[in-house]
């Protein structure tokens, strides 16, 4: 298979992968783990008081998922840097 017919076929196959959730579940909310936690330890222990509060709240929903995806796309490129520089280290070394 060539080179470019790869790529294209990946492209599409990421374009579906984004698309078909969010067509199939229209009224889904899409909630974090830390929200389901919260409520999940309220049922369980209504009393509960938590250790500590964040030092930073961020003003909305969406700052905190920019945040959030910020973290993400960091740790992202310092694990595929590290990957290239080890990888790099091998070819160069042989």
């Amino acid at each position: 298979m060539k080179e470019s017919t790869k790529n294209i076929l990946l492209i599409l196959a990421l374009i579906v992968l984004l698309t078909v959730p969010l067509l199939v579940l229209k009224d889904a909310e899409f909630g974090g783990a830390d929200g389901q936690a919260e409520e999940v330890i309220a049922e369980i222990n209504p009393d509960y008081e938590p250790w500590f509060s964040p030092l930073i709240e961020p003003a909305s929903g969406e700052i905190e998922s920019l945040l959030f995806s910020l973290q993400a796309a960091i740790g992202a490129g310092f694990i595929g840097y590290f990957y290239g520089l080890v990888k790099g280290k091998r070819l160069t070394h042989k």
